[in-house]
């Protein structure tokens, strides 16, 4: 006869003890939730997490039913703990953008952020020490600084794109874009940031870490040895590290006096004539946030901004492109008048300006398909959003970006350039509603560069290659990766339309 476990006379209690916390965790949710539209019963401590994970489109698209069916704007949902507020409302969106200070809202840019790129991100600094860090980064985006990238790029995406068609005629079929647009923005990042300073080798690395990070984004935040969360972890510490290796190598460049190269030559030459300022004024004290490990980081946070984004704008350029042929002419035909491919000259900053309705076509691409549809801030106080709802301490806020590119333009479903013409201006007179690179402290510092990249992008790509979609069921539809690309990684046959490629200087 088996004796009883230890365990059998505490299963009663257990068990209730189990039923009574799935108890408290729903009437906390439902007091925080109040009348705000969400699910009524949420899974014991998952909630919702599997159906964000599993279909990321589908959820937020019911996040944003949800919020569709009340005045508020607004919806409510559950996430391994956390309890999320989801926005649509544009005005509500800005009122969260202009409160991001230590006794309102924090910027967390991923629901798990904090835990993935530490704890001193650029993305969490706030207040003074936030504005003075601005202020140092401006230099590497100034009108020259800028010129030098964009000639960096274009000997990026020129390679690149030879290399697309050789692929698309081994092939003989369509070939998916998202991975080689990823890998070519990889490529301009990291020679756009670090140019001379990465080897082959650490190029290699870097391109491996990178890819673990990715995956990393869109996992649980299950920090266990060989799950892709720790995976993405370690590899970000590996990333900021070797960042911070290309610091100290540009800080020994720039004090020899040598031209800058890439980004982080105009921000060290900055630093080293402020260092300089100082020290004439008796000052010998290294300036805050100058330390090559802090650098790294902010250029990883740069990184991460840059190659995702980028990689979505790029893959909706070449599909909306596709299905609006009318569009694709009008920026061939512009780009023909100002730049030839037979030239073998880099498109020259004045020669960007002039493309107006390219650069209309690259903000329309950005409004119609924001890259980061969703912008986290986590509530540090009990928040009065509304006259009629306080979003509860610790809740995470998720500003609809996507949803506001949506209100206020006129025919806002309608891929239409011309919005961002001289003549009807939409993107001035709809600026709240534009939020693509966000708004607030925390605006995106490198939009300038980000537009010149998908105009180039398009410039290049409409002028130099034939193209035509793989249309299929469903292939245009919104897969979140973690930025949003086409369902089908925009599938597309390819091949040589210019005479010959351009030979550019020096390359």
């Amino acid at each position: 006869m088996s004796s009883a476990s230890p365990l059998t006379p505490l299963l009663p209690y257990i068990t209730c003890f189990i039923i009574l916390l799935v108890l408290v965790e729903q009437i906390k949710y439902i007091s925080k939730k109040r009348s705000i539209p969400g699910p009524s019963v949420v899974l014991p401590f998952i909630g919702n997490a599997i159906a964000l994970v599993r279909n990321p489109t589908k959820f937020w698209d019911q996040q944003s039913s949800l919020a569709k069916s009340t005045t508020a704007g607004l919806s409510v949902n559950y996430i391994i703990g956390n309890f999320i507020v989801f926005i649509r409302d544009t005005e509500l969106s800005h009122k969260v953008f202009a409160n991001v200070r230590p006794d309102a809202f924090r910027l967390v840019g991923h629901p798990f952020g904090k835990k993935l790129f530490g704890e001193h991100n650029l993305i969490y600094m706030m207040g003074q020490d936030h504005k003075n860090l601005r202020r140092r980064i401006a230099p590497n985006f100034t009108p020259r600084a800028l010129s030098t990238y964009t000639a960096l790029q274009q000997i990026t995406i020129l390679n690149h794109l030879k290399s697309w068609v050789q692929l698309s005629h081994k092939a003989q079929a369509p070939i998916p874009l998202r991975v080689l647009a990823r890998d070519m923005n990889l490529e301009t990042s990291q020679t756009v940031f670090v140019g001379p300073y990465l080897t082959p080798k650490a190029r290699q690395s870097f391109e491996r870490d990178y890819y673990l990070f990715n995956v990393g984004l869109m996992k649980l935040p299950v920090d266990l040895p060989g799950m892709a969360f720790r995976n993405a972890r370690l590899a970000v510490d590996r990333l900021a590290g070797t960042l911070a290796t290309c610091t100290a190598m540009s800080k020994k460049r720039m004090e020899n006096g040598e031209e800058p190269s890439c980004l982080i030559d105009y921000w060290m030459q900055d630093t080293l004539r402020e260092i300089a300022e100082a020290q004439l004024a008796g000052d010998t004290s290294p300036p805050p946030y100058s330390s090559d490990a802090e650098i790294g980081g902010y250029l990883f946070d740069f990184l991460f901004a840059a190659q995702d984004a980028s990689t979505s704008s790029l893959l909706w350029a070449v599909t909306l492109l596709d299905s609006h042929p009318d569009v694709l002419a009008r920026v061939r035909d512009e780009v023909a008048g100002i730049w030839s491919p037979e030239s073998d000259e880099l498109i020259t900053t004045d020669q960007l300006r002039e493309m107006r309705y390219t650069q209309a076509v690259a903000r329309e691409v950005v409004r119609f398909r924001p890259p980061a549809t969703l912008v986290p801030h986590i509530a540090a106080v009990d928040f009065p959003l509304t006259e009629n709802y306080v979003v509860p301490k610790g809740a995470i806020v998720f500003p609809s970006v996507y949803e506001s590119s949506f209100q206020g333009f006129p025919e806002p479903d309608r891929f239409d350039p011309d919005r961002f013409s001289e003549e009807r201006q939409e993107d001035q007179i709809y600026k709240r509603n534009f939020l693509a690179f966000g708004a607030g402290a925390h605006q995106c510092v490198g939009q300038r560069y980000a537009l010149n990249h998908l105009v180039l992008f398009i410039a290049m790509f409409a002028s130099l290659i034939d193209f035509k979609r793989d249309r299929t069921d469903g292939c245009d539809d919104i897969a979140y990766v973690p930025t949003i690309c086409p369902k089908d990684d925009c599938r597309v046959f390819l091949s040589r339309r210019c005479v010959r490629y351009p030979s550019f200087p020096g390359h």
